[in-house]
């Protein structure tokens, strides 16, 4: 149920459907006798539409997520990784599914950087968890991408566990902490999109993970003072700020359902 009616929420929630709605609301509202009120509406969420798509307002919202877990230094790194944790949610199922093929989306890195982790910790068991995230599943998961992926990089299948049943960060938490029983021992990394790692780590915490470390990826805002750049097309700018808006509200959600062992989870 939580799934479902955070898909759901999030869809009216979400800032560009939000302001959208507003506008059209807003000019419906032009032709009664309330006109001028309309007028200010409509006016008022175009104008919002316009500054969060081209301002730096998106990345002001992303650039704290980014920055909570630094990307650790390798020469920092424990020898004895045990495990590498990848979440999902770099596959578009749909068009894998339609294309019989791998499609990867924006957050690629978080598949493509497990060559290079498997070859720098070469004991490390690879964890990849995620099944599908669309309110209508279809029937290609990404751990069915994540198999045929994992071999092309030339993993061995015995060094793979795969988690296809979770479908929010939450469910990655709790069904991977199953998945690895008595395996847990040691350190262990997690890979997501840098962006969202703070919920990432907050909710494995809570889900008994121990002796985690953040290995974020898909970095959105360019470094040294990236946050001020300007975008080149509201639908850029748009799109970034609903990830950062989701990320923050899910903090916040999670946190206050007891998901999360933070707020706002720190190293």
């Amino acid at each position: 149920m939580f799934f479902i009616v955070s898909k759901i929420g999030f869809f009216f929630v979400q800032p560009s459907n939000f302001l959208l709605a507003s506008a059209v609301v807003g000019w419906l509202v032009t032709w009664t006798r309330w006109a001028r009120a309309g007028r200010w509406l409509a006016g008022l969420a175009l104008a919002l539409l316009l500054f969060i798509g081209l301002s730096p307002a998106a990345n002001w919202l992303m650039a704290p997520l980014e920055q909570r877990f630094p990307l650790p230094e390798l020469t920092a790194l424990p020898e004895n990784i045990a495990g590498i944790i990848v979440l999902g949610g770099a596959m578009d199922t749909s068009a894998s599914e339609g294309r019989r093929d791998v499609a990867l989306n924006e957050a690629a890195e978080r598949m493509t950087i497990v060559p290079y982790l498997s070859r720098l910790f070469p004991q490390a068991v690879i964890v990849h968890s995620g099944g599908q995230g669309d309110l209508v599943p279809g029937d290609v998961s990404e751990a069915d991408g994540a198999r045929r992926l994992f071999r092309d990089f030339g993993i061995d299948d015995a060094r793979v566990l795969l988690e296809g049943a979770s479908r929010n960060t939450h469910e990655n938490a709790v069904f991977t902490k199953r998945l690895i029983g008595g395996r847990s021992d040691g350190n262990w990394l997690l890979v997501t999109s840098a962006y969202h790692m703070p919920r990432a780590m907050g909710v494995f915490r809570q889900a008994g993970h121990e002796r985690l470390i953040a290995y974020p990826v898909d970095y959105r805002v360019i470094a040294e003072g990236g946050e001020s750049y300007l975008f080149s097309g509201v639908s850029n700018g748009l799109l970034r700020f609903d990830t950062a808006f989701r990320e923050w509200l899910g903090l916040t959600i999670y946190w206050l359902t007891g998901r999360s062992s933070d707020l706002f989870p720190a190293p």
